[in-house]
């Protein structure tokens, strides 16, 4: 049986295998930062992390200096002087990853709400299906899995993702899990080139964006696979509010009229 990529039996790169690269955007994540989680996993398989501190004003570059000891040739920190958002800290590692020569490139939420374990199952689902451009996380609540989800959200999530849905004409469930592996093409590195117009639902824009390079949302919905999560659970802290789900149906009209307006 063929080794699952960014997996191994001990510390460094697996011989042969694809470089995985996984960007962890941060901001004020010095409690929320679970260094243990990492660096097991840092020993358990190949994959590289780079963390992108987005002006954060608390003791988070301490920390994720904790997770790099050790590590230094294998986990990157890039520190912006200001804080810019989430969509343009994930822009910055993305690039970072493109210009080491990674073949897979993903990010993933610093308080590992979906755990790092699916990042070998996302790579699975790459290796069975060669035609796949994106692997995106999907938190579905199905028997037999632990995910565990604030009902206000996840009811108001329901609501964003249908309209998203219809707006980007892909049947999509769940857009803003924030755990997505993306394959290196032509196609997925132009995804990163210029600053998203939305902060937050950047992951509605980076679908956009994607349709509109390879044409329309068939061809898309044939090379994005959503992965329904073992587990996932909501991590006390989170900067996300009932509210901005509101202020997102304004992005998102944004995002249409950018990206969408005018196609079938």
């Amino acid at each position: 049986m063929r080794l699952p990529a960014c997996e191994s039996a001990g510390h460094g790169h697996v011989m042969n295998a694809p470089r995985v690269t996984v960007v962890v955007p941060c901001y004020n994540e010095s409690r929320r930062l679970p260094v243990s989680e990492f660096r097991q996993f840092l020993m358990r398989s190949s994959c590289d992390f780079v963390f992108v501190d987005d002006g954060s004003r608390d003791n988070t570059v301490g920390v994720v200096e904790q997770i790099r000891e050790g590590n230094e040739n294998r986990v990157t920190l890039l520190r912006s002087p200001a804080n810019r958002g989430k969509a343009e800290a994930v822009r910055l590692g993305m690039n970072f990853a493109l210009g080491q020569g990674a073949d897979y490139i993903g990010f993933w939420d610093a308080d590992l709400a979906t755990t790092l374990d699916a990042i070998p199952q996302f790579l699975e689902v790459f290796q069975q299906l060669p035609k796949l451009d994106m692997v995106i996380g999907s938190r579905v609540k199905l028997l037999g899995r632990q995910v565990v989800r604030v009902a206000s959200r996840h009811y108001l999530g329901r609501v964003f993702a249908t309209a998203v849905s219809i707006i980007l004409g892909l049947a999509v469930y769940d857009t803003q899990c924030g755990a997505k592996i993306l394959r290196v093409r032509p196609e997925t590195g132009q995804l990163w080139a210029e600053p998203f117009k939305s902060r937050w639902i950047f992951d509605v824009e980076l679908l956009a964006r994607y349709i509109q390079l390879v044409g329309s949302a068939r061809t898309a919905a044939d090379r994005i696979y959503e992965y329904p999560l073992h587990s996932w659970k909501d991590i006390a802290g989170s900067k996300l509010k009932a509210s901005d789900f509101f202020t997102a149906f304004w992005d998102v009209a944004r995002i249409y009229w950018r990206y969408m307006r005018g196609r079938r």
